[in-house]
């Protein structure tokens, strides 16, 4: 969704920055560094609270004891809920950047969690109905957004040799969110405390992050609305490929971060209190963990962090499968944690891979480098919102398997069994497009042509 601006751009008011090139090392060194470090900062600190919010059911649902009169089914249908809207927000929150300027979205994404806080605040009580706490439900998922649009909008004031450091970065300080929740219902549990004091702390918070942003972040006058980019992105293979895979590793540390407590309560018998002790050290480690992720991928390549990374989830959830079946509450504690921190890396490695197999295919079709970083960006950036989008699906996917695998038999088994298959899948796909031979420019690696130059993804 970025694309370089060449031509004089008017003048605006409003934090605008009129000439933007991270590629350009005098200018990186000179100035480009400074602002880039200082929007990141206050663009991590709203998404993490729209994480927050996002999440924030999965800890409410601990507060509803047998006097809300909610199934453990009807629970994990909530959760998906939230989750689904997370997911389907992403794509208009992407392309919102290019619209309204990644500052100006940021302090409107912000402020519009209050929409889901306030109503939350209002209705979480006894004798609520159903169908109301799945409509406010519904509201409190576009904090999923803040995701999106974050990304989009971090991903273009970095060069690329620093892209997987910072989209780890802004994304796992935006995905220590879901912790930091968890850990301030632990406190407000443990000193009997309900949940309306948990939302009343985070609604000053969503003004101060709202308040910080108008303050401290810019709008990029080059990123503008390009709806050839979102086309490109959708025709192009990569981007559904790259979904896919980031259904395994976002979808899976979104999904186990809304279900794992309710697992702990419902098949271990685990109180809301000794479930919120346990709930947050996943989502911690994992969140922890993404920028390394992006670290490792830039220097080794994120199609082999990726590859091994399938692997060890894999591993980790064949021995849930073990676990769960001998009802075994500390071996299955620990690997579950091991899961998430391998989520958290994959979701680095995966997302360092975008924007270099966006600029690689151009190089490849003969782009100079200026030429094929300013491709990569405008392509990267579309695709991301998608890419984000279809992979917090997989969220929602794993709390309907476990809903179902509940009313089936009782416990989380079956859907520990789908989610090991699903594993090796991503397994496979990731060796036999980025990895096992060279990929023609312009097609995923299964297409062949001798016409075309040829490239290989196992860097990117």
């Amino acid at each position: 969704m970025t694309a370089p601006n060449t031509a004089p751009a008017p003048s605006r008011g409003g934090r605008w920055i009129e000439e933007w090139d991270p590629e350009d090392e005098a200018f990186w060194q000179e100035k480009g560094e400074k602002i880039a470090r200082r929007n990141l900062l206050f663009s991590v600190l709203s998404e993490h609270i729209g994480f927050s919010i996002w999440t924030m059911w999965s800890v409410l649902v601990l507060f509803m004891g047998p006097e809300y009169g909610l199934t453990p089914a009807d629970k994990f249908l909530l959760t998906s809920v939230v989750t689904l809207v997370g997911a389907a927000v992403r794509v208009p929150y992407t392309f919102a950047v290019a619209i309204f300027g990644g500052r100006n979205w940021t302090i409107v994404s912000a402020s519009l969690l209050l929409v889901p806080t306030v109503a939350a605040f209002m209705v979480m009580k006894p004798g609520t109905s159903f169908d109301t706490f799945l409509l406010v439900g519904l509201l409190a998922g576009i904090g999923g957004g803040n995701f999106a649009s974050s990304m989009t909008n971090i991903n273009a004031f970095f060069p690329l040799r620093k892209k997987g450091w910072a989209l780890g970065l802004n994304a796992g300080g935006g995905n220590i969110g879901v912790p930091v929740i968890q850990l301030v219902a632990l406190a407000i549990i443990g000193a009997s405390g309900g949940p309306r004091v948990l939302l009343g702390i985070y609604i000053p918070l969503i003004l101060v992050a709202a308040v910080l942003s108008a303050v401290f972040m810019d709008n990029i006058a080059s990123v503008k609305n390009d709806t050839g980019a979102a086309k490109d992105a959708a025709r192009d293979g990569h981007t559904w490929i790259m979904s896919f895979l980031y259904v395994g590793t976002f979808g899976s540390f979104i999904g186990y971060s809304f279900a794992f407590g309710q697992v702990l309560t419902n098949q271990f018998g685990r109180t809301p209190l000794q479930a919120a002790y346990l709930t947050f050290i996943g989502p911690l480690l994992g969140s922890l963990i993404r920028p390394v992720g992006g670290w490792l991928a830039d220097r080794y390549g994120g199609a082999r962090i990726t590859l091994w990374n399938f692997v060890g989830m894999a591993a980790a959830t064949a021995v849930l499968v073990v676990a769960s079946m001998q009802k075994s509450l500390p071996l299955f504690v620990a690997v579950f944690v091991v899961l998430f921190v391998l989520s958290g890396l994959g979701n680095g490695s995966t997302y360092k891979m975008i924007p270099g197999i966006f600029q690689a295919k151009a190089l490849a079709l003969g782009l100079s480098a200026e030429e094929a970083a300013a491709h990569g960006r405008r392509l990267s950036g579309a695709s991301m919102g998608l890419i984000g989008a279809v992979g917090a699906l997989g969220g929602v996917g794993i709390n309907l398997a476990f809903r179902q695998s509940f009313l089936s038999y009782g416990s989380g088994t079956g859907a520990f069994v789908t989610f090991l298959a699903f594993y090796a899948v991503c397994f496979v796909v990731t060796w036999a497009v980025y990895l096992r031979r060279p990929a023609v420019a312009g097609a995923p690696a299964t297409a062949t042509t001798e016409a075309k130059p040829q490239l290989s993804y196992a860097e990117v």
